[in-house]
């Protein structure tokens, strides 16, 4: 790695010139740094907004899953049969699906290696359990804490193999070559400088790995970490394509403390009450809609098996229908909604919560585990008593006090575009982890955290492989990224000046609201188009209207711009969706009047995805070009059948044939 310091319109800034520059400090841009240096490519440097901020670090919930190839039993399990399944979940490619799953037994046991403590029997057989959208026993976990106890022990490596890593590194824009057909490198703010002209740092570089996450930054209601953001825009500006950006996860979280309330958080049957916005008026709202406690009682158990809202699992009193009335109650009615763990559900005329009373289904899995209790506060302690202390080393004792919640966007499905080597369409460009739109409409819960340590660990294969070559020198690189510099610098230079960031944080709400409001868990035609004219309107005000006072405002600066354009690209693939007919599916229900109420949903009866239309069939691309989006429908790619004559697969192999498909 080459550093200097270099003068560009008076701007003293520092200058790297490394063969791989990886973006992000989460579990995907840690393996891949472990991997390249593991595979010989030693000239890199981790770029980081903040070391540990992201969501694999600050993020969990009941029982964090990772999914991953079954590896004990009797039950019979394959690679090819795991690649049907997450390719069943539409809208996703099937060479990636194959990817995903050829390789998630290799990124399983090097997390094993480095200290991941999965659990495994006395005969060494790793345990695993039944996750959302799986037909196999796939799922394992260590807990509430597994992508945590990932970014832990990839961090170790990391410092071990004395890998540089640059922390409080804002990367503020992606620099392209003239033609727009690759990326060479990057520009980022160091905010531990205090001089703005001395803040810049300049990256030349012959590959980007980018980690940064989802788009956690646009949603007013999130579990997303409040230490991450995201910084998709800049990769959109940048000319890469996204893909499946109309598929986002929702699910009930707590808002004091962001954590997703699945697993034993609902099995315990708690009681859910709404109060006015001072505190009072306490009501058990779910009681004005179900029919019986019973039929209340399961659907809430089932929360913990059913978390992700599912426009499927709404009718005829699904687990679903509780999200989508906790929506309602919050957007419409201005309440606040708790989960009260002091006391079982209560029923309208007396009618009496009774562990006698319920159905099968929750009384034998209670029973079973030995949680038949009195209180949910009792049910949710033996069903899992860490998840009661999670929430007291955070301020909040559920023994004593109700937890507030809303429906929060919880992950994205989509992202940028990526090939079976999680290159972008712009070259040299590699997605890894959520800001990769590797999954389709549904996916099986875990396969986040093995999609982002796969493809993490084949991008670095393909750069040690195919582009190990040093950057250009300073010279070649300075006439393709002169141009985008000195915009950025003067863009800087011309907040500074206008000083007073205050009114910042007034359009960060904005684009928060915004987002919430038109691309959430219920997504009304005229109100996304009204949405996604707003954030165009905003997109071009928005850099003469910014301030700043410090080099801290100045990467929150570049970031609300990061967001604006983030924001406005979703909602134009969400309008492109609905436009051409998409239906409710995923995590969200489509309708035609912006209401979310008994009345519309229910009655009305809307249409559930049967994806036998175009639009649903295939996968909606989007790009940004100079202000404007361009939308394209691709048809999904089949599951590839392989040639695996030993033989051929040994020559291609020594030959590096494999890496040219």
């Amino acid at each position: 790695m080459e550093s200097k310091k270099i003068i560009l319109n008076n701007f003293t800034i520092d200058y790297y010139s490394i063969n791989t520059l990886i973006i992000g400090s989460g579990a995907a841009s840690l393996n891949a740094a472990v991997n390249l240096h593991s595979f010989g490519q030693k000239d890199i440097v981790i770029a980081t907004a903040a070391f540990g901020g992201g969501t694999s670090n600050n993020a969990g919930s009941d029982k964090q899953t990772y999914y991953k190839l079954s590896l004990s039993g009797e039950e019979p399990d394959s690679v090819t049969g795991m690649a049907k399944d997450l390719f069943n979940g539409r809208c996703m490619h099937g060479d990636i699906a194959l990817c995903e799953a050829q390789g998630s037994v290799q990124s399983f046991m090097n997390l094993v290696t480095l200290g991941v403590k999965f659990p495994f029997d006395k005969y060494g057989g790793w345990a695993g359990y039944r996750t959302d959208h799986d037909r196999r026993a796939r799922a394992t976990s260590v807990g509430p804490y597994t992508s945590k106890r990932m970014f832990e022990v990839l961090s170790e490596e990391v410092k071990k193999r004395e890998i540089p890593l640059l922390d409080h590194h804002h990367c503020i824009a992606l620099i392209t070559d003239a033609a727009g057909s690759k990326v060479i490198g990057a520009l980022a703010l160091n905010t531990n400088e205090k001089d703005y002209k001395k803040a810049f740092v300049l990256f030349n570089s012959t590959n980007v790995v980018l980690g940064t996450g989802g788009p956690a930054g646009i949603y007013e209601t999130s579990v997303y970490p409040l230490s991450q953001s995201g910084s998709t825009g800049m990769a959109f500006k940048a000319g890469a394509t996204g893909m499946n950006l109309t598929e986002s996860q929702f699910g009930i979280a707590s808002l004091k403390f962001r954590w997703n309330l699945s697993g034993s958080y609902q099995q315990a049957i708690p009681r859910y009450i709404s109060t006015d916005p001072s505190g009072n008026d306490k009501r058990e709202f779910l009681n004005d809609f179900f029919p019986d406690i019973r039929t209340l009682s399961k659907a809430i158990f089932l929360k913990g098996y059913q978390w992700p809202f599912d426009p499927g699992k709404v009718s005829n009193y699904g687990s679903s229908y509780i999200d989508l009335l906790v929506h309602r109650e919050i957007s419409e009615k201005g309440r606040k909604v708790y989960l009260d763990y002091t006391e079982n559900p209560k029923w309208r005329g007396g009618e009496p919560f009774s562990l006698g009373n319920l159905d099968p289904e929750v009384e034998n899995y209670l029973k079973n585990s030995n949680a038949l209790k009195n209180s949910p506060i009792e049910r949710v302690l033996a069903l899992n008593a860490p998840a009661v202390e999670l929430y007291m080393e955070h301020g909040i004792d559920l023994t004593k006090e109700p937890v507030e919640i809303a429906v929060c966007a919880q992950h994205n499905n989509g992202g940028l575009k990526g090939g079976i080597w999680w290159e972008s369409d712009l070259r040299h460009l590699f997605p890894v982890g959520e800001v990769n739109g590797s999954h389709g409409v549904y996916r099986p819960g875990g396969a986040a955290l093995n999609a982002g340590q796969v493809g993490s660990c084949r991008a670095a294969l393909y750069i040690s492989k195919k582009y190990f070559m040093p950057p250009p020198d300073e010279a070649t690189f300075f006439t393709e990224a002169s141009e985008i510099t000195r915009k950025i610098l003067s863009l800087a230079t011309g907040w500074i000046s206008a000083g007073n960031a205050a009114g910042n944080k007034k359009y960060l709400s904005e684009i928060r609201k915004r987002m919430s409001g038109a691309g959430g868990i219920i997504r009304d035609r005229t109100i996304v188009e009204k949405a996604s004219a707003e954030a165009a309107a905003m997109l071009k005000l928005l850099p003469g209207k910014i301030g700043a006072e410090s080099v801290e405002d100045l990467a929150d600066s570049f970031l609300l711009l990061d967001h604006s354009i983030t924001h406005f690209v979703y909602l134009e693939a969400i309008k492109s969706y609905l436009e051409k007919g998409g239906r409710s599916r995923g995590s969200y229900i489509v309708t035609d009047t912006g209401k979310s109420g008994k009345d519309n949903i229910m009655n009305n009866n809307p249409e559930l995805c049967l994806f036998d239309r175009e639009v649903e069939n295939k996968i909606i691309e989007i790009s940004y070009r100079e202000g404007t989006v361009r939308t394209h429908l691709e048809t999904v790619r089949d599951i590839p059948e392989q040639e695996l004559w030993f033989e051929k697969v040994w020559k291609d192999y020594i030959e590096d044939n494999y890496l040219n498909g």
